[in-house]
């Protein structure tokens, strides 16, 4: 079984926030494709948006991680 490694680095994301036309607001974030939120205020739409980023990304990371072979070796590294 493959263990995922986490990386704890924090990085800065573009939020694009609207005006709902049914009221509220509507954010995308542009460098994550399908990355998208919503609430009625500008902070419930950006938690929204981000705790979708959160599950996008976990999802890449699981699928991605998923299709390798048994023998290879996961490991974190960190850019900065």
């Amino acid at each position: 079984m493959l263990t995922i490694p986490t990386i704890n680095t924090m990085k800065t994301l573009t939020a694009i926030i609207e005006e709902a036309d049914e009221g509220g607001y509507f954010a995308y974030c542009p460098e994550v494709k399908g990355a998208n939120g919503q609430g009625e205020t500008i902070e419930e739409c950006c938690e929204d948006l981000k705790a979708a980023i959160k599950l996008i990304a976990e999802e890449l990371g699981v699928e991605t991680i998923s299709n390798l072979s048994s023998s290879v070796i996961c490991t974190e590294i960190v850019v900065a």
